[in-house]
């Protein structure tokens, strides 16, 4: 599986500070892919298209507009043969090291610090943010020089603050750690990394981390807004989906691998979470042929 996903070189050479990317065509024809840069991309006229970005798989609307961190995989399908509009497309990559962490950590800019945080695991925005970021968008290629830099920070900025912001993928799918909040949080988290294909007890990880069992879980659901049991199903899932995308292991073996300890539980939980079963994941994945 791991040779049909293409590492994708960039044009951005050391001396670009983003690249925009706007055209017309008829259709998704590139295949899924990564590269370092971040990446947003906005799609207009493409409903019904199957969006993939790392373990997540769904359909798009009219508006699209998704915001993808380093080495993430992502594309678009076509799914739909009847589709006969022309489709709008504009990408904007971007290097890791445009903004740094100090320029970042200043008050004003930390909405967008938190914002390329979560590119890690993909950020997919609402209709209302769309409606209102599109003249930007839009108007980003027209312009030139230094107003194009600070129209493009000013994207970034509204991206950053709007609402009903959704991440696609699972906790544990990106591998980067650093979204987590709290110290205890990351502590918890380091150690469901090291143990997810064992038993693990509420209160052993409450002790982990020197609290009680009341003072833990509600920890817990303050930082991440789970309670500990589909935390610690959400870190395992991101593992079971790299697997499904990466190996050729059964659904069993992955199954017992990701610590769930029956395959009926584990399929239930899948699809809870990704809206199909790990076999129709696995086919979804393996049949994604052309994408963006």
């Amino acid at each position: 599986m791991t040779a049909q996903i293409h590492r994708e070189i960039t044009p951005l050479t050391t001396n670009d500070c983003f690249l925009v990317f706007d055209r017309q065509r008829t259709g998704f024809n590139f295949p899924i892919h990564f590269h370092p840069e971040f990446e947003i991309n906005y799609i207009r006229n493409a409903t019904g298209a199957k969006r993939v970005v790392g373990d997540h798989i769904r359909e798009i609307g009219d508006r699209e507009l998704v915001l993808v961190g380093p080495n993430l995989y992502h594309g678009w399908e076509n799914m739909h043969n009847s589709q006969t509009e022309t489709l709008h497309e504009i990408t904007i990559q971007f290097p890791t090291d445009l903004l740094t962490d100090s320029y970042l950590g200043k008050n004003i800019l930390k909405p967008i610090q938190e914002l390329l945080t979560n590119a890690y695991r993909g950020v997919a925005f609402s209709e209302e943010t769309i409606k209102f970021i599109e003249p930007k968008l839009l108007g980003l290629s027209q312009k030139r020089g230094f107003d194009s830099f600070l129209e493009f920070q000013s994207i970034l900025y509204d991206l950053a603050i709007s609402r009903d912001q959704q991440l696609l993928t699972n906790i544990s799918f990106s591998q980067k750690d650093n979204f987590l909040n709290s110290e205890k949080i990351k502590k918890v988290y380091n150690y469901v990394q090291a143990n997810y294909n064992k038993k693990i007890k509420l209160e052993e990880v409450a002790n982990l981390v020197d609290l009680s069992v009341v003072s833990f879980s509600r920890l817990i659901k303050q930082r991440t807004g789970k309670t500990f049991v589909d935390f610690l199903n959400e870190l395992r899932l991101g593992f079971a989906t790299r697997l499904l995308i990466e190996s050729n292991k059964t659904i069993t073996e992955i199954c017992y691998e990701c610590g769930f300890n029956n395959i009926s539980n584990f399929n239930r939980i899948f699809k809870k979470s990704q809206g199909c079963t790990p076999s129709e994941f696995r086919e979804n994945y393996n049949g994604t042929k052309k994408v963006i």
